[in-house]
């Protein structure tokens, strides 16, 4: 068991916390906003995450999980310091890491010899060395730790991932982290921090750029009458592939994918090469997002103006309520512009804030397609899949749906009565 700190209370810094103490450790969950940690002593998770609601209320009843305002007390008893600070992308792209240094700078001089920094946010290659520098003592040593956490099912992640890197110039702190996961059943990758430090960049922008690719080749199938669940299963069942990844959607999004894919571009050009694939890519995304608001003007015969529109979704993927960078918000900006009025429902989504103002909010999906002229699926939620499509087409003023997910059965649809359009299927 070790004693931990985790600077930063967000979507990393928490499911992280709640991890730890669930593995044992004794953990203290730092933050400067008063009232989240007011909240969350008292067990009410600001975010909508599977599991981690639990895992925080079995760990404050067990004290292994507690939670403070202010890092300088929490961090001198602790061997191990975590930082989960956000780092948010600069107008040039690069990753701000301002959070970082200013938490260093007010620790250095309170850790204990021999306490470990273990840096969760995802950073610029060399940021390490840069809070080695920043930090001023040969005592303490600075280890990469990047997250693979995705959105909806960070805790399975955390507790079952496929590898924990962990990058260290000082083997011996690397071997220190690493046994804080030893009850996870995971490979453990030793590498140099700027090479951990890539992996996360690396993984998340190959991600993007196959869902890109696969958005791409729907349009492919689209042209050539090729259907792309079939292109798909034979593409996928390639071992060197994977099945992973290859559902065709209106544009990848949240809080990860953009950042990460700018801040990778800005990395590789300040280091004296031009990264153009990754551009490639998310210019891919920009017209993925032009081409689902094409697909409604197709099915509303060309002109938008004045025509009601029900979204189905606004996050950027099923199980969570995160709205940033959200595809469908980015189709629903499209569709405004050409003079759509919108009306959208989401389950997660009950106000108006963090969406733009041209979107009214419904409360359930018939207030949402009523007298709709046509509806948009934009986030695979399951409860469109299940959804009473007879009993929603006869409230539409005219049964028309662009299907963004390929989330429904485009015969069953068409039977219906629905004009129908979905990606890459005939």
């Amino acid at each position: 068991m070790s004693t931990i700190s985790v600077i930063g209370a967000g979507y990393v810094g928490l499911t992280t916390s709640a991890c730890l103490a669930h593995l044992g450790h004794e953990v203290i969950c730092v933050d400067i906003d008063q009232e989240k940690i007011r909240q969350l002593k008292q067990g009410k998770i600001p975010i909508h995450e599977a599991g981690l609601p639990e895992l925080v209320q079995t760990g404050i009843s067990n004290r292994c999980l507690q939670f403070v305002v202010g890092a300088k007390d929490a961090v001198a008893s602790s061997e191990f310091v975590f930082l989960c600070l956000p780092t948010p992308q600069e107008e040039d792209g690069r990753a701000d890491v301002d959070a970082l240094l200013s938490v260093v700078n007010q620790i250095r001089e309170v850790v204990s010899p021999g306490t470990i920094i273990v840096n969760k946010s995802t950073v610029p290659v060399g940021t390490n060395t840069t809070l080695a520098t920043a930090i001023r003592r040969d005592d303490v040593s600075v280890v990469s730790n990047p997250e693979f956490l995705r959105e909806g099912a960070a805790v399975t992640d955390f507790l079952q991932p496929d590898r924990i890197v962990i990058g260290a110039n000082d083997s011996k702190a690397g071997d220190r982290v690493a046994q804080i996961y030893e009850s996870i059943d995971a490979p453990i990758v030793h590498v140099d921090p700027a090479s951990a430090e890539t992996i996360k960049y690396a993984t998340n922008s190959f991600l993007a750029t196959k869902v890109s690719f696969v958005n791409a080749l729907a349009a492919v199938c689209e042209a050539v009458g090729a259907d792309i669940d079939a292109v798909t299963a034979g593409l996928g069942s390639d071992t060197r592939i994977g099945p992973r990844f290859l559902q065709p959607g209106p544009g990848w999004g949240g809080s990860c994918f953009p950042k990460d894919m700018h801040a990778l571009v800005r990395i590789a050009t300040d280091a004296g090469y031009e990264f153009d694939l990754l551009r490639a890519v998310i210019s891919a995304n920009e017209q993925q997002f032009e081409r689902i608001a094409t697909k409604a003007e197709r099915l509303l015969e060309g002109d938008l103006a004045g025509q009601n529109i029900a979204l189905l979704g606004l996050t950027f993927k099923a199980h969570t309520d995160d709205l940033r960078n959200s595809p469908a918000i980015e189709v629903a900006r499209r569709l405004a512009k050409k003079g759509a009025i919108l009306r959208a429902y989401d389950p997660m989504v009950n106000s108006t804030s963090d969406i733009p103002s041209e979107i009214e909010i419904a409360t359930t999906i018939e207030n949402a397609v009523n007298q709709a002229d046509l509806a948009v699926v934009l986030t695979e939620w399951p409860e469109f899949a299940s959804a009473d499509w007879p009993v929603l087409a006869d409230l539409m003023k005219s049964p028309r749906l662009v299907d963004a997910r390929n989330l429904l059965d485009r015969d069953s649809m068409i039977e219906l009565g629905f004009r129908y359009d979905d990606l890459g299927r005939t």
